[in-house]
Parts: C-alpha cells; structure tokens; sequence
C-alpha cells in the first residue's frame, strides 16, 4: 500500500491540479480515499472548464452488435452467449444494413459495432460460419460489415471488438474513423471466481498491447475503467496513468470512460456491491486531474438513472453514445435517457449539449487520425468547428 499523503500536501496538490500542473501517483492515491468531497470536485470541474468550457457533447449512435459469441466468461457480462441449436451466430449483411439505415434515417451518424472476443478461437461453429464465407476471424468479419456500413449508409464506424493486432488494427482503420478497447483495470483479477476469471482476453497487458499499438498507427481510441469488479483504489489509479502513459507516447486517446459496475441477475457477480455515485464522482474527478484538461472523459449517463447530471460536478465533457434506434446491448436494462432530455438536464447544469461524431473534434483536424477512404464520408458529416453537423 502506498503511504498517503498529509492533508497540508493534498490541498497543495489541489491547487496545483487546479493550475493544469497534474498530480503525482501518490497524491492521486490520497485524493481519491481521502480528499474532501466538494474541494476535489471543484478542482476537477474548474480543470475540464478551463480546457473544454461549458459544452458538454454526446454521439447520436445506433448499436450493431455483430455478435454476441464470446471466448470469454467475465463475472459480470450479459452481453456474451454460447452457440444454441436454433440461434443467430452473427447478424447476416442483410441485418447490419437494415440497422444502419434505421440509424440513419434517425439521424445517426455513428454505427457502433459491439462483439464478443475472438469467438472462432473456442467454437466450431464460428470457424463454420466463416469458413462458409471465406473468411478466418471475426474480425476479418467485422472489417468486411464495417466497409459494408460506411460505403452504403455514410454512417462512420467506430468497432470495439476486444484485443486486436497490428494488422487487424491496420484493416480496420481503412473503414472506422475510431476504435475503442476498454483496459477496465490494470488489475488482472483473474483468480478463480474473479471477474476475469476465464477470460484470457482480459489479461491487462494484452489490451496495453493493443492500446499501444493502435496509437503507433495513428488511429483515435477510446478506453477506460471499468470500476466496482474487485479491483483497489491503487488499482484503479495505475490503470489511469497507464492510459496517460499511452497517451503521452502516441497523442491518441481521444477519450476515456470511467464506468461503473452494475450486478446482472445471472452472472457470477450478480450479488456484488455496485459503486456508489459519490464512489464515481469520486474516480472520475481523480480521472480528470490525472488525465489533465485536454482528453475528454465521459461516464455513461443511464447507468446512474437520474442523478447523471452529477456526474457533471466531477470533470466529465461527454455523455457518450446516444441512440434513438437501439437499446444499450451490453446494459439492455439501462435505457439512455432521450436527447432533448438530456439536453434540457445539461442546460440546467450549465452545459451546451452538442452533438459530435464517432471521431472528437480536436482529432478531425488532425489528417494522420483519419485514413483516405474514411475522410469523404467524415466531411460530409463534419460541421466547420469539428462538431456533426445538424440540420437548423
């Protein structure tokens, strides 16, 4: 356990937090278990203020989630199933255009696209299904619907389909304008019993690897936390430098997510305690000062129903995904607020709700972020200042 620091010491962090100067391991450390709730907060709002004003955005999204096979067994996922006699493997071609027109005719200008991790790897009937169309991985899969996806509809792809390699990140650059793989913590936890027990895919330095190496490529990324799944505050501190750390290297992480845990009835940790709100403002207020002004943090509003607009006072700049279309696949009980909704409630906290692309503004300037046969598609949906642009 590391030695915290004095209280003297952690106003003085505060204070240098506050002026953009960052905080140490152990003064994050301090701050998140033993800091005064109401001065952390500040400090972490008056960071995000300086460095993103008072707008707060979101993605109008619609959900594809390509399949739902999984060669990992978490302790607390309900998204994931085994092949049953009768099933739907993956959503045919036909499938994924009929929900990306949907999207599209809504509005939409995101086509995110959800699956479980290398499935082919443990099921036969996988490797059959692609076999059949002359393919070898789900992920090779994934790139031929997410070129089908943004040739036919102009949605712009952004795919989180667990660890990826050089080349699967090099194919899946060519039709995603953004990528996303959550690190969740830099905590193994994969005892027997635990929440990444039997799930090889979760092993902290895989998905470092794959970070990493998709910041080496100039792709924009997202990752995050997954907190409340046995991990320690330490635990959760060095997860974050470790994505500022990636951050530092490459410039690529245009945003991450500090999520909460939710029990699901039916999974190994079903009965676990979920974190609290205080919990989270907490973890993403100490995310902020940690991470600095400049990347955009955002915590999924549905999963803490209506007191979401507190999540504000903590530092975040961004709600997330929002789909008028789909429901949260890997939250189905936790529906996303509507946007005018979420517009009025962000108005009434002091925010601009603006709606962006699956790609961040400040990361559309920028051309080595957005490969060739993605910018047409990108500029034909980008407003002036980077933000989508919306019908007046």
């Amino acid at each position: 356990m590391s030695e915290l620091v004095s209280p003297p010491h952690m106003h003085a962090a505060l204070e240098r937090a506050a002026e953009g100067r960052g905080v140490s391991r152990e003064e994050a450390l301090s701050l998140m278990e033993t800091a005064e709730l109401a001065s952390l907060l500040q400090t972490a709002a008056s960071v995000r203020d300086r460095a993103k004003g008072r707008t707060v955005s979101y993605s109008k999204k619609v959900f594809i989630p390509l399949t739902h096979l999984c060669r990992d067994y978490c302790g607390y996922c309900t998204f994931r199933a085994d092949p049953e006699a009768g099933s739907q493997l993956y959503m045919t071609p036909e499938d994924v255009l009929a929900v990306a027109e949907a999207g599209r005719r809504a509005g939409c200008k995101e086509a995110l696209f959800s699956l479980g991790d290398q499935p082919e790897r443990i099921f036969p009937e996988a490797r059959k299904f692609l076999r059949e169309l002359g393919l070898a991985t789900t992920l090779e899969y994934l790139a031929a619907m997410t070129e089908l996806v943004l040739d036919k509809t102009g949605l712009l792809p952004h795919s989180n389909p667990g660890l990826m390699g050089a080349e699967d990140l090099r194919r899946l650059r060519e039709s995603n304008v953004s990528m996303g793989l959550m690190l969740e913590s830099i905590n193994p936890l994969g005892r027997r019993g635990a929440a990444h027990w039997r799930a090889p895919d979760k092993v902290p330095t895989l998905r470092l690897r794959t970070i990493e190496e998709a910041g080496r490529l100039s792709i924009a990324f997202t990752t995050g936390i997954l907190i409340g799944i046995g991990e320690t505050a330490e635990d959760r501190i060095d997860s974050l430098f470790a994505i500022r750390h990636a951050h530092e290297q490459h410039g690529h992480i245009q945003e991450v997510i500090v999520q909460p845990f939710r029990a699901k009835a039916g999974t190994r940790m079903a009965g676990a305690t979920e974190p609290s709100l205080t919990e989270l403002q907490r973890t993403v207020a100490v995310a902020r000062l940690v991470l600095g002004g400049e990347i955009n943090l955002q915590s999924p509003p549905n999963l803490v129903a209506d007191d979401y607009p507190d999540l504000l006072n903590a530092g975040i700049n961004d709600w997330g995904g929002i789909s008028p279309v789909t429901c949260d696949f890997i939250n189905p009980e936790a529906a996303w607020p509507q946007i005018p909704v979420l517009a009025r409630r962000s108005a009434a906290a002091g925010y601009v709700l603006r709606e962006r692309l699956a790609i961040y503004p400040e990361f559309t300037a920028q051309p080595q972020f957005v490969a060739p046969s993605v910018r047409p598609h990108l500029q034909n949906l980008r407003g002036e200042d980077g933000y989508a642009h919306t019908e007046m």
